[in-house]
């Protein structure tokens, strides 16, 4: 950690702060295990966070969990997004425990990363810990680095989609996805 609060001082000297400032000194301290918390996803693995937490079932109806939030750091300004997610999947024998769904979008959201690339991860983790018969996540985000900076636009937001297995291939099924979530 003492090298990113070191770079934390540099940061703030080259902005003009004065690290002695009172508000400012235990500023880099705080912000290097910001930082590290912000990134966490990091330092965990998807058997980790999942803890065996899969259970047999003969539910073979979808299972939605809605309006997860997330809080993530774009790749490119690491500025913040911040939205919620929605997760579905089609059991095949299987079910995972609910709160794990929330801690596999937290783990891959707590990287920097592009809203894409994440909804990707979080559906593809999905269905290799579950096997089913298929996986629906949609991220809805708003975006800091629109809205602070660049083009400026503060009610922008963006969607992103992954459809696996029959969500991607059979239309009654996302459609079925996309009206639970909407209502």
């Amino acid at each position: 950690m003492s090298a990113i609060k070191t770079a934390y001082e540099t940061i703030l000297t080259e902005i003009g702060e004065d690290l002695e400032r009172d508000g400012l000194k235990d500023t880099p301290q705080r912000a290097a295990k910001a930082v590290q918390f912000l990134t966490q996803g990091y330092t965990q693995t998807l058997d980790e966070v999942v803890n065996n937490a899969i259970f047999e079932s003969e539910s073979d109806e979808m299972v939605i969990v809605r309006d997860i939030e997330l809080y993530s750091l774009c790749e490119h300004h690491v500025l913040p997004f911040i939205g919620k997610c929605h997760v579905a999947y089609l059991p095949k024998g299987k079910v995972i425990g609910l709160s794990k769904v929330a801690r596999i979008v937290d783990m891959y959201a707590r990287r920097l990363q592009i809203q894409e690339n994440l909804t990707q991860q979080i559906a593809h983790a999905i269905n290799n810990v579950t096997g089913g018969q298929g996986v629906g996540v949609i991220v809805e985000a708003k975006h800091m680095c629109m809205m602070m900076r660049g083009v400026g636009k503060q009610n922008s937001s963006m969607t992103t989609s992954a459809m696996l297995g029959r969500f991607r291939s059979d239309i009654n099924t996302r459609n079925e996805f996309l009206s639970l979530v909407n209502r």
